[in-house]
């Protein structure tokens, strides 16, 4: 089914009830790589329920579902995710149940060949007091579904990473079956798990998930800035430029600047830079 802009542009979804539990926190951080350092007690936080658990800010991602998209005819199964970012009000709890309101507030056709770009942006408060909590913004390529009649994309400003050596790096490895744990928080796209989708969008196999990466990035920040207090983020926006493949060394370099921290994330192997423009913000 072809886009119709006037429609999906206008697309709303308000009041739709999410919730998440402990365990859902702990399998995702498994999924970002926490867990490796068990004597470390602060990251044992996020991976054991009698020491918190502690919600990793980019798990926020995980509650956004792909409804609004599916429902308006576009193919999510042939998506990449271009940039992620959130904003955040107060802490994630160790669980809870939430009320999420979703709108499209851009939309631009790139072409019968290449796809649409579309962002969505989503607001999360808690069900009981109606408190936002974060607001996030998902920026997408759909590729099957360009030639539409839309705008051409506008310009947009990206984060300038600082013109000096890294102040501090992470290395953070990811494991072959990365991709199959990560799915099991709720992101179940074949493209990251099945070979011949993954050939049939152009990669050699199936890649990681970008909210994994996402995750991992958000893992470095806390545990190289942060010593793992979460409390201390308040947005966290990537741009995605290349793909992950599971078993990859992600390297993220980081610049600080008072409260706010930039960063990028390379796999050294295949000297790819796969997050850019990456910008941070902890409290003051």
């Amino acid at each position: 089914m072809a886009i119709n802009y006037d429609e999906l542009i206008a697309t709303e979804y308000n009041d739709v009830p999410v919730s998440y539990q402990d365990q859902d926190v702990i399998l995702y951080a498994l999924g970002v790589g926490l867990g490796r350092e068990l004597c470390n007690s602060r990251e044992l936080a996020y991976v054991y329920e009698r020491h918190g658990p502690q919600t990793l800010p980019s798990y926020a991602s995980m509650l956004i579902p792909d409804d609004l998209l599916r429902d308006s005819g576009c193919n999510v199964e042939r998506m990449l995710h271009r940039s992620q970012s959130i904003e955040l009000f107060r802490p994630l709890p160790g669980s809870g149940e939430f009320l999420l309101n979703q709108k499209v507030v851009q939309l631009s056709d790139l072409g019968a060949n290449k796809g649409a770009d579309i962002e969505v942006e989503s607001e999360i408060r808690r069900r009981k007091d109606d408190t936002v909590v974060c607001v996030l913004g998902s920026r997408m390529i759909l590729r099957e579904d360009g030639g539409f009649g839309g705008p051409p994309p506008a310009a947009r400003k990206r984060h300038k990473i600082p013109n000096r050596d890294a102040d501090m790096i992470c290395d953070l490895p990811t494991r072959q079956d990365q991709a199959l744990l990560f799915r099991l928080s709720g992101d179940r796209n074949p493209l990251h798990v099945d070979p011949s989708v993954a050939k049939d969008l152009g990669f050699e196999s199936p890649i990681l998930h970008g909210r994994c990466t996402y995750g991992i990035a958000c893992h470095a920040i806390l545990k190289t800035v942060c010593d793992y207090d979460f409390t201390l983020l308040k947005s966290f926006d990537v741009r995605f430029s290349a793909p992950v493949y599971p078993g990859d060394l992600i390297r993220t370099e980081i610049w600080q600047d008072r409260e706010v921290v930039s960063f990028r994330c390379r796999v050294p192997a295949r000297d790819a830079v796969v997050i850019n423009n990456g910008r941070c913000v902890l409290s003051a």
